[in-house]
């Protein structure tokens, strides 16, 4: 799917083109099996860490109170608890598997990695934004799929993520803090959607990127008029996924909303 892709000329491309020679230069370290966990690790809590200090402003600011949806900001304890929860299991499991399967990919030379490494040219940025697009899709239906499956299972609910539901008002930190085994089948998901779609390794940067913003902005528990699904309705936003851990009966899929309204369980907000 979106193959033809990488063979997009620079010309095409004169946006993102700089960008991919760039990190083509520093292809040793784009390739480091570690530098993907760690980048996307830092990433979240940095957006997570802008949120935290909206809690600790709202009080003193009125404007930001009023785009609070429900319940008390965050104090800065149970942040940080979450925080030290999250860390040592990306220390004790997440980030031995991305070296693990780094080191596989590399070693091994599977198809996919050898595509992406020899990729000259970058897509447009149309391709990009289509490929990215493809990517949610994708991972919003395996992310849904799996997210139905646990909840309509009481043992695997209880064993795998029921952890992930002891907020009723989740904070943006909060999107990380899962079992083990959900962390990772996260990460995994969120690789197969890559492979799936096919795309150029921009495309999968900048899906990666998103797919990180889009997590915090649904546990942020915000609502701006400059969110994303305020401009886009057929995504849920914070609204949306508020919804799901209030009820835990309802709103499965992570972004869009489509999936819900097919399977009749989505929850009006």
């Amino acid at each position: 799917m979106l193959d033809g892709a990488v063979s997009v000329t620079a010309r095409d491309a004169p946006l993102l083109q700089n960008v991919w020679d760039g990190i083509r230069e520093r292809s040793g370290v784009r390739t480091a099996p570690l530098l993907g966990a760690c980048v996307a690790f830092s990433f979240h809590v940095l957006l997570s860490a802008l949120f935290l200090g909206l809690d600790v402003l709202g009080p003193r600011v009125p404007w930001i109170t009023r785009y609070r949806i429900h319940g008390k900001p965050v104090n800065l304890r149970v942040w940080f608890c979450c925080l030290a929860r999250i860390s040592w299991k990306y220390a004790l499991c997440v980030l031995p598997l991305s070296a693990c399967m780094g080191y596989t990919e590399t070693r091994f030379g599977f198809a996919q990695h050898e595509r992406l490494v020899t990729a000259t040219a970058a897509p447009s940025l149309l391709v990009a934004c289509t490929e990215c697009f493809s990517c949610l899709l994708v991972f919003d239906t395996f992310f849904f799929l799996v997210h139905y499956t646990v909840h309509r299972n009481p043992w695997l609910f209880r064993i795998f993520h029921q952890s992930h539901h002891v907020n009723t008002h989740p904070f943006a930190l909060m999107a990380l803090d899962s079992s083990i085994v959900e962390l990772v089948s996260q990460q995994v998901l969120a690789v197969w959607s890559t492979v799936v779609v096919g795309c150029h390794p921009v495309s999968e940067i900048l899906f990666h990127l998103l797919n990180i913003w889009l997590s915090v902005e649904d546990h942020c528990g915000y609502d701006f008029p400059w969110a994303l699904h305020r401009i886009l309705p057929c995504f849920g936003g914070a609204p949306f996924h508020q919804a799901h851990h209030q009820r835990v009966t309802g709103n499965y899929a992570p972004y869009f909303t489509h999936w819900d309204l097919i399977f009749g369980t989505r929850i009006n907000t």
